[in-house]
C-alpha cells in the first residue's frame, strides 16, 4: 500500500468509500452521502485550515482514507487537532485504518499539533476504538445516547493522544 496525498482523481473513491460508511455504519452520523463535489469542498476546507488529507491507495485503487483537521476553530485549539479515517470494506481488518492514523500522526506532529482527538461514532465501533487504542489514544470521554441512527441511539467516545512534547511544555 502507497500513503500520499488525496488527489482530486481520488475524490470519486472517496465519496464512495464514505457513502458506503453512511448507508451501512454507525461510525460516523450522517445519514445521506454527500456528493463527490460535497467531498471535495471538505477536502479543501481542510486543507485551508491547516489540516492533512491522506488516501491509502494498491493496484486495486484507494483503499481508504484519513484527514486531520483543527479540533475547533477558536485560536486556543490551534495546537489540538481531530482526525477520521474510513476503509473500503472488502480491506478492512488489514491495517489500512492503522497505517493510515500512524501517518497522520507523523504528519501533524511535524505540523506542531500537541494534541490529537478522535471523535467515533458508535461506542460498539471497536475497529475504530482499537485502531486509536494500539496507535497510543486513550479513551477521554463518551457522550451517552448523542446520536439516532438506524432507530437506535448512539454514543460518542472521545479518545486522545498527546503528540511531540504534549503538553510537557508551551509553544513559542
Amino acid at each position: 500500500m502507497h500513503i500520499r496525498d488525496a488527489e482530486a482523481v481520488d475524490l470519486p473513491e472517496i465519496q464512495g468509500i464514505y457513502a458506503h460508511h453512511v448507508l451501512n455504519g454507525t461510525g460516523t452520523f450522517e445519514e445521506v452521502p454527500p456528493s463527490v463535489e460535497e467531498i471535495a469542498e471538505r477536502l479543501a476546507a481542510v486543507a485551508a485550515a491547516g489540516g492533512v488529507w491522506l488516501v491509502g491507495s494498491d493496484a486495486t485503487g484507494v483503499l481508504g482514507y484519513a484527514y486531520y483537521a483543527p479540533f475547533r476553530s477558536r485560536s486556543a485549539y490551534r495546537f489540538c487537532a481531530e482526525d477520521a479515517v474510513y476503509v473500503r470494506p472488502d480491506v478492512r481488518g488489514q491495517g489500512v485504518g492503522k497505517a493510515l492514523v500512524g501517518r497522520l500522526l507523523e504528519r501533524a506532529e511535524a505540523a506542531g499539533i500537541r494534541q490529537m482527538v478522535a471523535v467515533i461514532g458508535d461506542s460498539e465501533n471497536v475497529g475504530s476504538i482499537g485502531v486509536h487504542a494500539s496507535l497510543g489514544f486513550a479513551r477521554a470521554g463518551i457522550l451517552r445516547a448523542a446520536g439516532l441512527k438506524f432507530g437506535r441511539w448512539l454514543d460518542v467516545i472521545f479518545m486522545q493522544r498527546s503528540l511531540g512534547a504534549g503538553d510537557g511544555d508551551v509553544p513559542t
